[in-house]
């Protein structure tokens, strides 16, 4: 037998573990929330009747109506259109930073696991980052930073980062400890053969779930941080910036907060029925 023929059962398992997890019940519902969001943020420019920060003569607040779906705000511009436009921001944040926060707390996790010292040092340095809530570390970046979409993507990746190492460096632990590593240890493979063929692939299952649950984390941080003004700029519109017009408006046209709360709430829980169905799927 060669060190090649050494293949675990659980390997096999977790190459096909998510097959057919997303094209049913609450996979598939997660999906299709998911999917409409994207496609509404990326067809922005075509199907938004006017422009994301376009003055309207003589639509001040105006209820929600056929020209206007959601209404307009205090300096008249049209909400629906404003709503489109912001979830572009929060794509940006969604599918650019959680990504690049996991890939490099991945990368941390798994060198840092081969170096007793470095695996030390790296966990302390994310329990410093952990020691401070989201919105505090919001708050120390953009007094650095400045407000804006980068700083909101900073803040995200960077909290990110702490819980993919972590949870990666778990992973490799125990799977380092099972049966069919240590025979083919034994058998003369090396220790990043064992890492390519054996412990990465296995430790993909809970990153997958994971990076799910981090998405619609996302969404809820870059709200409160747009709603406290940390991020994106005005005029440019974002989620949490429309939600915090919305209440400061909201006796005058309750409407107004409806639209970005609808999307926010249809991201959140797509991302949160995705990362249920994939665990599912692992379980299973």
């Amino acid at each position: 037998m060669t060190v090649a023929e050494v293949e675990p059962a659980e390997g096999t398992t977790g190459r096909t573990w998510r097959r057919g997890v997303l094209l049913h019940g609450r996979g598939l519902l997660g999906l299709v929330l998911v999917t409409v969001v994207v496609a509404a943020g990326l067809l922005a420019p075509l199907i938004a009747p006017f422009g994301a920060n376009e003055q309207i003569e003589g639509a001040n607040l105006v209820g929600p109506g056929g020209a206007h779906l959601l209404g307009t705000d205090e300096v008249n511009r049209d909400i629906w259109s404003r709503v489109l436009f912001g979830i572009r921001v929060d794509l940006i944040v969604v599918f650019v930073a959680v990504p690049v926060g996991a890939v490099v707390g991945i990368a941390v996790g798994v060198a840092t696991t081969m170096n007793g010292l470095a695996d030390t040092l790296a966990q302390r340095l994310f329990d410093v980052v952990l020691a401070f809530p989201v919105l505090i570390l919001g708050i120390g970046v953009t007094a650095v930073m400045g407000p804006g979409v980068v700083t909101v993507a900073v803040v995200i990746a960077l909290a990110e980062v702490p819980v993919f190492g972590r949870l990666v460096r778990t992973s490799l632990l125990t799977i380092r400890a099972l049966p069919y590593v240590e025979s083919s240890r034994v058998m003369g493979a090396g220790t990043w053969w064992l890492m390519r063929r054996h412990m990465l692939p296995n430790s993909l299952e809970p990153l997958t779930v994971q990076l799910g649950v981090s998405m619609s984390v996302a969404v809820f941080i870059e709200g409160a941080l747009s709603f406290l003004g940390l991020g994106v700029r005005p005029p440019d519109p974002s989620l949490g910036s429309l939600i915090r017009d919305g209440i400061r408006n909201v006796w005058q046209s309750p409407t107004f907060v409806v639209g970005p709360l609808v999307v926010v709430s249809m991201l959140v829980l797509g991302f949160l029925l995705i990362s249920q169905a994939l665990a599912a799927g692992r379980r299973a």
